[in-house]
């Protein structure tokens, strides 16, 4: 069946000379592995740069039930990059969450808000010119409302832990180690009532940037199955350092 719908790339693999398997999370269709077909002739429609990470296409797909490669038959950019590629924060950025999104995603259905939500983010980083470093940390904390795991911030109280197997704010600590200490778990709240707009306001130094990524990337290993580490985190770490 044909279907037309919007898709974010999440990772892209050559695949023989002139075929690759692109890894798309599509509007209608939620998470599809994809078979493309690259023409040799410089002048074919269809060229690998359409598929870097993150990247949102209009896709004409040739969707077959029971099958793990849907065939691609048409493409196009849908929105194209004005900064990203040219940007080093922010590709180091936007390839760590391609990545972050390609392990999160792997079972995901369709989900048109989780789908709009992605997609209006990364808009929203291509066209600023400065105060997007806490970027990815917001991202990946109200991610989690949409995979099901947010926690609930009417409940915190001042000197509260904060529980990442269960989820919440506690006025005692777990009897694991998985918690965050009063201290963190306050820049934890703070951060999670933060939106794009706004986020520049709550100023961290690169230390506590790189920490509540390492938490935020600890809570989501805790709650998916089988998510892996991610070779992309040692650079954004990098970055801020």
């Amino acid at each position: 069946m044909l279907t037309k719908t919007e898709a974010l790339v999440l990772h892209a693999i050559k695949y023989g000379e002139t075929r690759m398997i692109v890894d798309v999370f599509t509007r209608t269709q939620g998470r599809l592995s994809l078979i493309v077909s690259i023409p040799k002739s410089p002048k074919g429609k269809i060229r690998k740069q359409l598929f870097q990470p993150l990247t949102l296409l209009e896709a004409e797909i040739d969707i077959r039930p029971q099958a793990q490669l849907h065939k691609l038959r048409d493409v196009r950019l849908a929105t194209p990059f004005a900064t990203i590629p040219f940007h080093p924060h922010k590709l180091a950025i936007v390839l760590f969450v391609a990545e972050f999104l390609y392990h999160a995603l792997r079972s995901e259905q369709r989900n048109e808000p989780l789908f709009d939500y992605i997609a209006n983010s990364v808009q929203w980083l291509d066209g600023q010119t400065d105060r997007f470093a806490n970027f990815h940390l917001v991202f990946l904390m109200r991610l989690s409302r949409f995979l099901g795991f947010y926690p609930n911030l009417d409940d915190y109280q001042a000197g509260d832990y904060f529980d990442l197997r269960e989820s919440v704010f506690c006025a005692q600590p777990p009897l694991h180690h998985d918690v965050l200490q009063p201290s963190e778990a306050d820049k934890l709240q703070l951060m999670m009532r933060m939106d794009y707009p706004t986020m520049h306001l709550f100023r961290l130094s690169h230390h506590e940037r790189n920490r509540l990524l390492e938490v935020a990337v600890a809570y989501y290993r805790l709650h998916l199955p089988s998510f892996p580490e991610l070779k992309s985190l040692a650079v954004l770490q990098e970055i801020y350092t």
